[in-house]
């Protein structure tokens, strides 16, 4: 049984049982965990839903109690960010989501803390200090109810502007599973389509779309309201009638900024590798 996810990973533990040519493994980094898809084959991205690719998906202890043991899974994140980026090259990472709906705003938030440095001319990075950056630029384009412009549009126009030699997007994701609300991150090289998880998807954002490849990171922050009922009450089939609803965590204001501020580091520390994290905190806050 499954319905509404994001999650690569989900998708396998519950359709994977007939489906050929994909792969899974898992890695125990304690006190994370990372659990690693790749769709191989057109029938497999058929039958799961998603697009050919790979795909990571690290578990951590409940952001919303701590992020303090959260080291290792942001190295995680960051080693799986740094092989899917091409080596040099201007980066564009774009914060997704509504900044005003708080279940929604994790694309922005950590957009608010990744270092942008395409502005920064050589002569005023060597003089800073800080010289030898990668070139960075970070947009937050707000969704098409505010803007009047889809977000794939606004990413085109952007990628054709700046040139960048790959782009990052960041977004609040859906999950089928309770247990991985609020404390699971997935990154994957195949794009990200915003709004698919909770069926209310936008076109999606990938290397065919942007003429760049687009590396998709999120944390799911709400969950299927039927599938939560049917795990609930031990059901293998979910309540009729259906309920086009999804649930999320009463402390979500918590868990999303701490949630933000574990991917922004993630992402820093991929890009900037050089760079002591206490100087990008002074430059992002």
């Amino acid at each position: 049984m499954i319905y509404r996810t994001d999650l690569a990973v989900e998708n396998v533990q519950y359709n994977g049982q007939d489906v050929q040519g994909y792969l899974i493994q898992e890695e125990v980094h304690p006190p994370c965990k990372m659990e690693l898809v790749e769709i191989c084959s057109e029938e497999a991205s058929r039958q799961f839903g998603k697009p050919i690719g790979k795909y990571a998906t690290v578990s951590f202890p409940p952001f919303s109690d701590s992020i303090s043991r959260s080291e290792p899974g942001i190295g995680l994140i960051s080693q799986c960010l740094t092989e899917m980026l091409p080596q040099k090259g201007c980066v564009l990472v774009m914060g997704l989501g509504n900044r005003g709906l708080t279940a929604d705003a994790l694309g922005p938030k950590a957009a608010d803390r990744i270092l942008a440095t395409r502005h920064i001319q050589r002569e005023l990075a060597r003089v800073a200090g800080i010289d030898d950056l990668r070139s960075v630029a970070v947009c937050s384009p707000g969704v098409l109810g505010e803007t009047g412009m889809e977000t794939a549009e606004i990413l085109v126009s952007l990628v054709k502007e700046i040139q960048p030699q790959a782009v990052i997007a960041i977004d609040a994701l859906a999950a089928a599973d309770i247990h991985r609300m609020g404390c699971t991150v997935q990154i994957t090289d195949a794009g990200i389509a915003p709004g698919s998880g909770v069926g209310n998807s936008r076109p999606q954002l990938d290397e065919k779309t942007v003429r760049v490849p687009v590396i998709g990171i999120g944390v799911p922050t709400v969950v299927d309201a039927r599938t939560m009922a049917a795990q609930l009450l031990g059901k293998e089939q979910p309540p009729e009638p259906e309920i086009p609803l999804t649930v999320t965590a009463r402390e979500i204001d918590l868990l999303v900024n701490r949630a933000a501020a574990v991917v922004a580091k993630a992402v820093n520390q991929s890009l900037f590798p050089g760079l002591e994290e206490s100087l990008i905190r002074e430059l992002t806050e």
